[in-house]
Order: C-alpha cells, then sequence, then structure tokens
C-alpha cells in the first residue's frame, strides 16, 4: 500500500504486512491488532493486521464489560526487565503522521496489579501509562513529522506489573495539515480534541474525519472533566455541507454541530494532564445558523487580567467569508494550565450568542534527538540483522540503553560500553565500533571473529579491550600504545603475528596475548609492564588480577559494609540500652528537677493525646520547651519512647521539630522539644484557633510546602529511610513564624535497605491510615503519601478527615467526599468558606488533583512526595501571581480573574522547570 507504514523488527523481527493491507481504506493507514492471530476489517472499514509474527512478547485474551471490538480482545505483554521492546514503523520521510497507540488491561495476567510502564517515541520518552482501572482504556496520540524512513514505538521501565499494548495505529496527513513552524524540533502531544454540540456520547472518527481523528462527544463529561457550561448554553446542528478544505480540516460532520451562549457567553472548564507547558490550541467556527440582515453574531475570548492576548472579536461568517464555511483562529504557541477555562462572550453590538463547533488542544513535546553513536552502532548491528541481540529497536541508549550497551548519561548519550562476548559473530570486527569516540570498554571475545584489529585512534577513552578467544589476524596494531587511558588489552587465543608493539611495552598495562603461535614479545627490563607469555604464566597474572580486584572491591565492600554496621549498632544501642534509655552520647538527657524548674513544676498544660500531656517551659538558658510527659508504662510506650528518641537524635531538618533531649528518672518519661508557638495545624483548621482568623490559601499551601520538605527529608534524605506512620494534622506544629515541622515520630518505621516494603502490624489514625496497608500489613512509604493527601484535603476544606455529620449521609470521611466532589467537578462544594473567595482557582484544582492522586487505593499509583512537593511550589507560584493581580487591580474584571483562571495566555504558572526549553520564537503567544 502506497505511504503505507511497515511493522517491522523492532519487536524486533521484520514483518511482512505490507501485502495485507486492502487498498480501499485511506492511503497512509495502518492499523495493528496486537497480540492478534488474524486480519479482519472492522465495521468502520478500517484494516487490521495481526503483529502474529512477532517473536517476542507473549499474547493474551481478554474480555471486558461493554467492549465488543475485535481489535480490543486481544494484547501483546512483554517482561518487566531492564529492556525495552519496540516497533519499527516505515514512513514516508518529510510527512506528517497521526500515531496512536492504546492499553486496554482486562486483567490480562490474573494479578490485578495494575502496571505502570513508560511510552516512548524513538529517544523521546513519550508518556507513562498508568493503568488505573482493568476495564477502561488508556489511549495516546502524537502528531509528528517524519524525518527519517522509520520510526520507533517502545515500551519499557516497568514499574509495577507487564508492560503491554493493545493497538498500534498510524494516520498519514496530507499537506500542511498540522504544520508548525517548531515541528523539527517538537511533536505534539494530543490533550484534547472535542465536538461541541454532539448528538450522542459516540466520537466521530473514520470514515467521517478521513484521516481518522477521534472526536470526542462534549456530552461526556468524565473526558477532559469539561464542566462548568454557563447557563442558557444549548445545542444546534445542520444537515448543510461545510466547506473544510482549509487548515486542519475538521470533518464535515462534526462542524455540523455547534453549542451556543443564548445568555451571551460560552463557559467551560477543563483538565489538561501534562500541563502547565507550552501547548497548540485552536477553536472550530462554522456559522450554521441563518442570521436575518438585522442580526449579528459577534463574540471574543475573555481574558480577565490578560487583554494583551486576548482575541480580537470574532465575526464567524465575516471571518470565513460566508456562511457554513470553517474558520479556525487559534494559537501555534502559548502557556497553557494544568486547569484551563475559557469564555466567549458576546460584544455589545451583537443580537446573537458565541458559538463552538470544535476545540482542539496539543502539547508541544521536546524531541531527544538520541545518541550521538547512533550510524556508528547500526553500522555495527547491519552485519547481525538476525541475530536476537540486534533487532532490540529503538534508540540505543534512550530511554534505557540495548541490553548489549552501556550510555553515559549525557542529554544526548555516547556508548561507552559495547558487550558482545560469545555471541557468535563471525567475519571481521565492524568498522563502526572504532567509531564509537567514547567507548571505554569492548567485548568482543568468544566468538568466530576473523581480520585484523582495527585501527582504534579514534576512541582515546578506551580502558579495557577485550579481543581473545576469536580467529583474528595480522599484527597488534601500534597505535593502541597511543590510546592514554588503556589499562587492559586480552588479545589470547587468536593467530596474530609479528612482534608486541614496543609502544605496549613502556605502558603501565596489563595484556595477555598468550595462545597466539606466530606471535612474539620484545620484553623491557624498566618496564611496568606485566606481559604474559605462557599459559601458566597467564594463569599466575590472571590470578594476580583477580585477587587485586577482589581486593579493591573488597576493601570497599567493607568500608560500605561497617559504614552500615555502626549505623545499625548505633540505632540498636539507642533502641536497647539498659532501662530503656537511649545512649546518653545521642541526646542530651534532662534530670527531673531540671525539667520541674524549667515548668514551674507542670504547671502550665498546653496539649494532652493519648500518649499524655504536655507542658511549657522554659530552660535556664531562656529557650522555651515543650514537654511531652508519657502516660503509657507498658512496654509498648516504652518502645516508642525509645523509638522517637533514637530516630530524632540522628535525623535533623528545619521542617522537622527538634528533638531537645529527655528525662526517665523517678518513674517518668519525657520528650523535650523545641517550643512551636502556634500549635498545630489542626488547631489552625477547625479547632479554637480559627475564631476570626483563619489561615488564607497561600498561608496552608506554605504549610503544605514545609511539611512535604520534612516528609521528603524522611524518605529520601535519610539512610536509611524514615517511615513516619501517624501523619496527621495534629502532628503538624508551626513555629512563631507560622512555619511547619513534622513531629511525634513514636509509631515511626526504619525502612530495610532493598526491600520495598516493611511488614508492621497496623498501628496509626482512622481517617489517615492507607487502606492498603491496613489490609496487607505491608507499610510503604506510600503509606505516608495517603496520609499527607489526606492532609492535603483537610488544608482545601478546613473539614476534619472523618466526621458523622459534615459529609453527608453516603460519606463517613473526607477522601469519600472530596472524590465525589472533585470527580464531578464541584470542587466549590470543597472549599473551606473561611477563604473568602481569596484564592486561585487554578491553585486549588492542582492540589485538589495531586491530593486525589495520594489517596489512590493501591500504592503504586500514588506520587512520591517529591511529585506532591512539586505541585505544591508550582501551586504557590500560581497563588502568588494571582496575589498580585488582586492587589494591583480593583475593578470587578481583576476580581473575576482570580477564580476563573480563564488563561489561554502566555503566562507564567510556575517554575521554570515545567515549562519546554525553548528559543524566544515560541516562548511567545502566536495566533494563525
Amino acid at each position: 500500500m502506497e505511504g503505507g507504514l511497515l511493522l517491522l523488527s523492532s519487536l524486533p523481527l521484520l514483518l511482512s504486512l505490507l501485502s495485507r493491507f486492502s487498498s480501499a481504506q485511506s492511503p497512509g493507514f495502518v492499523s495493528l491488532d496486537c497480540g492478534g492471530k488474524v486480519n479482519f476489517t472492522d465495521e468502520l472499514g478500517l484494516h487490521w493486521t495481526a503483529d502474529d509474527n512477532l517473536s517476542f512478547g507473549e499474547t493474551s485474551t481478554i474480555s471486558v464489560v461493554n467492549e465488543t471490538r475485535k481489535q480490543y480482545t486481544t494484547l501483546r505483554h512483554f517482561p518487566a526487565d531492564s529492556r525495552k521492546y519496540c516497533y519499527t514503523l516505515n514512513v514516508v520521510s518529510r510527512t506528517r503522521y497521526l500515531l496512536r497507540a492504546t492499553f486496554l488491561y482486562g486483567n490480562f495476567d490474573n494479578n490485578n496489579v495494575y502496571p505502570k510502564f513508560d511510552l516512548s517515541f524513538g529517544a523521546t520518552h513519550w508518556d507513562t501509562i498508568v493503568i488505573s482501572d482493568a476495564n477502561t482504556m488508556e489511549m495516546r496520540e502524537l502528531i509528528f513529522l517524519a524525518t527519517s524512513s522509520t520510526v520507533d514505538v517502545c515500551l519499557s521501565n516497568a514499574t509495577t506489573g507487564q508492560p503491554f499494548i493493545s493497538t498500534l495505529e498510524l494516520r498519514q496527513f496530507n499537506g500542511s495539515v498540522y504544520y508548525t513552524q517548531f515541528e523539527e524540533h517538537f511533536y505534539l502531544s494530543v490533550s484534547a480534541r472535542i465536538n461541541f454540540g454532539a448528538d450522542s456520547d459516540a466520537p466521530i472518527r473514520y470514515p467521517d474525519d478521513p484521516f481518522d481523528r477521534i472526536w470526542g462527544s462534549d456530552s461526556i463529561k468524565k473526558a477532559n472533566y469539561l464542566v462548568d457550561v454557563a447557563a442558557g448554553t444549548e445545542k444546534i446542528s445542520t444537515n448543510l455541507p461545510i466547506d473544510v478544505n482549509h487548515d486542519e480540516m475538521p470533518p464535515v460532520k462534526v462542524m455540523q454541530t455547534a453549542v451556543v451562549g443564548t445568555n451571551g457567553s460560552l463557559t467551560y472548564r477543563m483538565n489538561l494532564e501534562g500541563f502547565p507547558a507550552n501547548g497548540w490550541a485552536f477553536t472550530y467556527f462554522a456559522e450554521i445558523e441563518d442570521l436575518s440582515p438585522d442580526e449579528s453574531r459577534k463574540f471574543r475570548l475573555v481574558l480577565p487580567g490578560q487583554p494583551e492576548i486576548s482575541k480580537a472579536v470574532v465575526n464567524i461568517e465575516e471571518n470565513a467569508l460566508g456562511k457554513y464555511r470553517l474558520y479556525e483562529p487559534g494559537f501555534n504557541n502559548l502557556s497553557l494550565p494544568f486547569v484551563l477555562s475559557f469564555r466567549f462572550g458576546k460584544t455589545s453590538d451583537s443580537s446573537r450568542g458565541p458559538l463552538l463547533n470544535a476545540l482542539e488542544i496539543n502539547k508541544y513535546l521536546k524531541k531527544n534527538d538520541g545518541t550521538l553513536d547512533g550510524a556508528a552502532i547500526s553500522d555495527v548491528v547491519s552485519h547481525y540483522t538476525s541475530a536476537d541481540w540486534a533487532q532490540e529497536g529503538g534508540d540505543p541508549c534512550l530511554p534505557v540503553p540495548w541490553s548489549w550497551i552501556h550510555c553515559n548519561s549525557d542529554p544526548q548519550p555516547r556508548i561507552v560500553s559495547v558487550l558482545l562476548s560469545a555471541k557468535n559473530l563471525t567475519g571481521n570486527i565492524p568498522s563502526g565500533i572504532a567509531k564509537l569516540t567514547g567507548l571505554v570498554e569492548l567485548w568482543l571475545d568468544g566468538n568466530k571473529l576473523t581480520g585484523s584489529i582495527p585501527d582504534f585512534t579514534g576512541c582515546m577513552d578506551l580502558k579495557i579491550i577485550h579481543l581473545e578467544n576469536n580467529q583474528l589476524t595480522g599484527e597488534i596494531p601500534s597505535s593502541l600504545a597511543n590510546l592514554p587511558n588503556l589499562k587492559e588489552l586480552y588479545v589470547q587465543n587468536n593467530m596474530l603475528s609479528g612482534a608486541v608493539p614496543s609502544g605496549l611495552l613502556s605502558k603501565d598495562l596489563f595484556v595477555n596475548y598468550s595462545g597466539n603461535m606466530n606471535l612474539r614479545k620484545e620484553s623491557k627490563k624498566k618496564s611496568l609492564l606485566i606481559v604474559i607469555v605462557g599459559s601458566s604464566i597467564g594463569a599466575a597474572a590472571l590470578l594476580l588480577a583477580t585477587i587485586a580486584s577482589c581486593l579493591f572491591m573488597r576493601k570497599g565492600t567493607k568500608g560500605h559494609y561497617e559504614e552500615d554496621h555502626v549505623s545499625s549498632l548505633s540505632l540498636q544501642r539507642l533502641a536497647a540500652s539498659k532501662n530503656d534509655v537511649p545512649a546518653a552520647e545521642a541526646a542530651h538527657c534532662f534530670s527531673f528537677a531540671e525539667i520541674e524548674n524549667a515548668t514551674n513544676d507542670f504547671e502550665k498544660k498546653i496539649g494532652s493525646g493519648g500518649f499524655g500531656a504536655v507542658f511549657y517551659g522554659v530552660l535556664k538558658d531562656g529557650k522555651e520547651i515543650a514537654v511531652k510527659v508519657l502516660n503509657n508504662t507498658s512496654y509498648q510506650g516504652k518502645r516508642e519512647f525509645s523509638n522517637e528518641v533514637t530516630l530524632l537524635s540522628r535525623i535533623h531538618h528545619r521542617n522537622l521539630v527538634q528533638l531537645l533531649g529527655y528525662c526517665r528518672e523517678e518513674g517518668h518519661s519525657m520528650l523535650i522539644y523545641e517550643f512551636m508557638h502556634n500549635g498545630t495545624l489542626k488547631e489552625h483548621l477547625y479547632g479554637p484557633l480559627t475564631r476570626g482568623r483563619s489561615i488564607n490559601w497561600i498561608k496552608r499551601l506554605e504549610i503544605a510546602k514545609d511539611s512535604a520538605k520534612g516528609i521528603e527529608y524522611l524518605h529520601t534524605g535519610c539512610v536509611p529511610s524514615v517511615i513516619h506512620r501517624d501523619l496527621k494534622t495534629s502532628n503538624i506544629l508551626l513555629d512563631r513564624q507560622m512555619r511547619a515541622k513534622v513531629s511525634d515520630f513514636g509509631l515511626s518505621k526504619i525502612a530495610v535497605d532493598g526491600v520495598s516494603h516493611v511488614s508492621s502490624v497496623v498501628r496509626g489514625t482512622v481517617g489517615y491510615l492507607d487502606p492498603e496497608y491496613y489490609i496487607s500489613q505491608q507499610l510503604t512509604d506510600k503509606s505516608d503519601v495517603y496520609s499527607f493527601g489526606v492532609i492535603l484535603l483537610e488544608l482545601i476544606s478546613g473539614q476534619e478527615a472523618i466526621s458523622n455529620e459534615s459529609f453527608g449521609e453516603n460519606c463517613r470521611n473526607i477522601v469519600q467526599w472530596a472524590k465525589l466532589h472533585i470527580e464531578s467537578g464541584d470542587i466549590q462544594g470543597i472549599i473551606d468558606p473561611a477563604l473568602r473567595n481569596e484564592y486561585d482557582l487554578q491553585s486549588m484544582w492542582k492540589i485538589a488533583e495531586k491530593a486525589l492522586m495520594c489517596v489512590q487505593p493501591h500504592g503504586h499509583l500514588r506520587p512520591s512526595i517529591a511529585e506532591v512537593l512539586k505541585e505544591i511550589q508550582d501551586a504557590i507560584s500560581i497563588e502568588r501571581e494571582a496575589e498580585t493581580v488582586r492587589e494591583g487591580n480593583s475593578d470587578e474584571m481583576s476580581r473575576q480573574s482570580v477564580h476563573s483562571s480563564m488563561n489561554m495566555g502566555s503566562m507564567d504558572l510556575g517554575a521554570p522547570e515545567n515549562y519546554l526549553s525553548i528559543d524566544e520564537s515560541i516562548a511567545q503567544p502566536t495566533a494563525r
């Protein structure tokens, strides 16, 4: 089929599929039924081809409720190993394509362990596929300009489960469709493609769209959380043809429906996954109502606070040069937020409200050009195309390297090791190997290579060369002596001849050339070289080298072991000292008389809990303290006392409450902390401190940031890491400046190095307790993430984690209640009224969405605390910008902008790392 794309060897045997395609469908279409056994034509007229000739991966049959399409009854899955598994597709260079990959889990492995793995396009990381439901399909689409004759789609880096794929589709575009001036360096990752005014939930695609784009119905609210529909929004349609033959050519059927704002406005809100980022956003208009001569339809895109990038007035009929014709205004490049609210409002001289037929938004995905050694290593592979190791596909180094090479960590990496020992290689050593200029180690031993040793002059970093046990002939090149870093050369048991170059004999070099009958050496008495000339001497020298290597490794290992061992012993001494009193050198030991004097005989009680009471005190040096007096004399109480002293004696961070010491005397067990002047976060959210002075939203975000930093230190800054196990608002304390610090480590656990979880009897607080930990009794750092997600929901709502009255009849906890509101788009229903609308809705949505991710039922679906911290920092940046708007503008437009987040403009939404590294031309919005 002319212009077709062919599945090649990159999962990786060459599949001769081209002849299977029928010429009836559009040119440039390929639809691969992954895991399928037979070819077929579906109800749309698309021809599906089975990838049954693949030798990698296994196939499975699945059954999903309400899914009857044949291509979604099978899938292909791959081992969860360090390799990547790729499809290689033939394309026509300098042509644009739509690539679509789908993933329907269907519990194919009968494990109900939802997979998470990476999807890459060539060397570029495309997305991370996270399966959250066995019966929900994940779909990813990419628009790209082909710059070579093949492209690769790869699966790799399985975090949980196995990588798998259901279908892979390619659709060729015509002419300048989706042309951008940045396409040489960026792909377009499809974020939203919406058909407004749709007459059903069914999407529109081929044959109505000749390019088989999938236009989702605006009646499905789940898709992109398309909500906040303005009052007076009505659907309209026509059966008359629409002229769409220019620009992106949306299908006629899409343009025959629309929504109109009969009250003068159209307002929507949607989530854009992967944003904030630079994006491509276009609207599609066609006047499909017959206006009388005295009627007009004029409207503009309203961008509160951003008048400089507001669209000019749209008059569809005038702009499109007639009725029933496409008009396609939009931006080629602009910064878009995660939560995008947009509104079209009619002008004062317009008699009709705004109209919208369709919308399309894509994210710029920066292209990674891949390894610098691509051409050289391709030459190596070309000599052995039938070998399994030569068919791994994709970029040699990115996103993960081929199994037989190692690469450095440069943004454009180089190959540093080639590991092809005993691979049955024949013929001459491929010339491409000598062109790997970053090569450090070369292992070609144990093959059947013939010919001479190539000139490695261009590989100045080479340290180790293994060419032994082959059939190489000729002399050892004298140029090897010019390699400044060469330390080991193994050429024994070949058919080499001549003399060992004298230059090698003057280097500090280990070389083995025994077993070459026609090779002679010219020794130099003062040489530092260890030369091996016979098998027995060679064995001895190799033994010496092995011993030296082992000693070196043991030395390093011993040092590491002793460090870990000392750490473990220290912890044991702290936790199991005589009378359960931690070692004196680890924490200051106060006398009971000192504490009694500091607290004025325990006069001022400032708190209490299951552990006992907390009293205020002042030491002789004027330092204010909080004294926690434990009333539990059981073994459990002693263990928690020792645990807290143990941990806080060895960990120090500005966002962890500082332990000043302890006292265990006269039957009393006391912990002495720095005094935190502003009490607990719980008291400020729904306790006595809330009366008349509730903390505002940006301060809540800063408290969340401080707390997350403390937890991040526990998870990643401590060796071994620490799992808090009892995170809650009453364990987050606030100092005089309202800076937050995490406290109460009595239930904390130390993680075991190299182990994914700690088996532990369930402890914690109801409402904050990770349900997966509760069921499995397997504690991980993601258990803390769950608890922190609950805290984020409390910060948003001002509600307690558990309540019999606040959440209605069907919910007793904040997670259930908040999830119902957030997933239906009703975030206003959970926002704390005490915030008095003084917040930016976009920052609120960002935290709400991240909180829901934190409280996912399965730990592997939750983000790390570092990821949560980054989102909080982004939300703070958004809020500070909104504060500037609020303080600098007093008109009604500015006040509305704080809450609407109607930003389709180029505004700074957070830290610079959220954005693509792009030149000035793409940093400014470009309309078309």
